[in-house]
């Protein structure tokens, strides 16, 4: 590997892999770098569709492994993932670690390297989710220990700015998972048809709901209501509904008895622990042209403008993320969150203007563009690790 940089990335559940996965390739496809890969969390977990299996299906190398030790809560994972990646972070010995967005097991990454004086890239810092989890203190916090600062839209990069970094270290590179959207790297109506057993000539809701960190113990209550509204659905509309599992944070395991159960034996619903990325992306294709996508994944925002995808965001999760005008925001009662399906599915104004309206996340180039910010850094420079904070009195 003599004269190429070896880039490790982390990745520790599946939906931050499907973001990160162009990047993956555009590091790996770079004739000044290598690439190591370390997946972790719920990646590893056999409950929440062991995705690991999908990351090498994509032809992707794991360099290591760092599982989730069973039984402990949030706080206690982070310290033993600071730990475990320190191990792995000192065994690959790579010359810069990338991690994403704000998840606790990325951020054990981060705090590994960073205190090993590795210089560390963060993608997806200054968004702002005002939803009552814990994502916008981990993300910030990530943001001030980060060397280098990937932001996918413009507002986020003037966050990063304005939190006192340094502007030569924060790039607008956009969404990457732009990018596959942008190259159709997902299947086609027909194939989504076959594999899920949908009717194509009935509308599709793609749904989604995670826990809030903050409050787990409301995390049951909070996703009846949107189980309420998709019955109304189902009988009013003939709609079909794709579930996904949640994730793994605390409250999830409640969301995911209750999603259980409500979609045992129902031929109008097809529950999945994950779709993985393509097939996701070939869902909101087909509810795009006749659907909708639903719940509080952050996807939801972020995606589904790339495919003109009507969107309801229920609840306060992803209170304050930059949204495109292609979503609705309800909170957590059935009739609100049946009015605004009923909108998505049968309003033809509305539908035009999720189609058509911008994407404020990017126009899929950001894997290049990564890929040469991360070749192109001077590591030597002892000011890439000596962060200075910008604001004076």
């Amino acid at each position: 590997m003599s004269g190429r940089r070896n880039i490790a990335v982390f990745t520790g559940n599946r939906a931050e892999y499907g973001l990160l996965s162009p990047i993956l390739q555009a590091i790996r496809s770079h004739k000044g770098l290598d690439l190591s890969l370390i997946v972790g969390g719920a990646h590893l977990d056999a409950a929440y569709g062991r995705t690991k299996d999908e990351i090498s299906a994509d032809g992707f190398e794991i360099a290591a492994e760092l599982p989730l030790r069973p039984g402990l809560d949030t706080a206690r994972a982070i310290g033993q993932g600071v730990l475990d990646s320190a191990d792995v972070l000192d065994r690959l010995k790579p010359d810069l670690l990338v991690v994403y967005g704000d998840r606790f097991e990325a951020f054990a990454a981060l705090l590994a390297a960073t205190q090993s004086n590795l210089p560390t890239a963060h993608i997806e810092g200054g968004d702002k989710t005002e939803g009552g989890a814990l994502d916008d203190s981990v993300r910030h916090a990530m943001t001030k220990l980060a060397h280098i600062h990937l932001a996918t839209n413009p507002d986020a990069a003037w966050r990063i700015r304005a939190m006192g970094e340094e502007p030569w270290r924060v790039h607008d590179v956009g969404l990457p998972v732009i990018d596959r959207i942008k190259a159709g790297d997902y299947p086609g109506r027909d194939e989504v048809a076959e594999r899920l057993e949908l009717d194509l000539s009935r509308p599709v809701l793609l749904f989604t709901q995670h826990s809030i960190t903050t409050e787990p113990d409301r995390a049951a209550d909070q996703v009846r209501p949107s189980l309420a509204a998709m019955d109304r659905a189902i009988d009013a509309f003939g709609a079909q509904v794709v579930a996904t599992y949640p994730n793994n944070d605390d409250g999830g395991a409640a969301i995911l008895s209750e999603l259980t159960d409500w979609a045992d034996g129902r031929a109008d619903v097809r529950l999945r622990q994950s779709l993985g990325r393509a097939l996701y992306h070939g869902v909101l294709a087909v509810a795009g042209e006749a659907g909708a996508c639903l719940g509080n994944s952050s996807s939801g925002l972020k995606e589904t403008p790339a495919f003109g995808c009507p969107t309801v965001n229920i609840g306060a999760r992803q209170s304050g993320r930059l949204a495109a005008g292609n979503v609705l925001h309800v909170g957590y009662d059935a009739d609100a969150i049946f009015a605004a399906i009923d909108r998505c599915l049968n309003d033809a104004a509305f539908r035009e203007l999720a189609r058509t309206c911008p994407n404020p996340y990017g126009e899929g180039d950001t894997g290049p563009r990564v890929a040469d910010i991360l070749a192109g850094l001077d590591l030597s420079d002892p000011g890439l690790l000596q962060k200075k904070l910008t604001l004076d009195p």
